[in-house]
């Protein structure tokens, strides 16, 4: 149960990048048993493959495979093998920062700005 809701919460902080409708809710005549109909929003980015903003329109599984490309890394120098190893993290991308910041994932980044202030 508690990954449906991940998801769910995810995709719910997420459709502005996704291909989903940001205004949904609107029925045929009215009938809440009606087919749903997409925003002209929603056509529109799915038209354009692009948001209100101009970046790429992705699904569910292109983000997750987004941000699966983030990684910490513990490092030895090969050429000094007794030194202790150290960790190397990669730095978020925009599109990474912002899918974070939308799940209420606090980046390393942030955090040091905030130290600093």
């Amino acid at each position: 149960m508690l990954a449906y809701y991940v998801e769910w919460h995810l995709r719910e902080v997420w459709t502005p990048y996704l291909f989903e409708d940001e205004h949904p809710g609107r029925h045929q005549g009215g009938s809440p048993v009606a087919p749903a109909l997409r925003s002209p929003e929603a056509l529109e980015k799915a038209r354009t493959k692009r948001t209100p903003a101009g970046d790429t329109v992705h699904s569910f599984r292109t983000l997750l495979a987004t941000l699966g490309t983030i990684a910490r890394n513990a490092v030895r120098p090969p050429a000094h093998p007794e030194l202790p190893r150290f960790h190397l993290g990669t730095a978020p991308d925009p599109l990474q920062h912002e899918l974070l910041h939308l799940a209420g994932v606090e980046v390393a980044a942030d955090r040091r700005r905030k130290d600093q202030a």
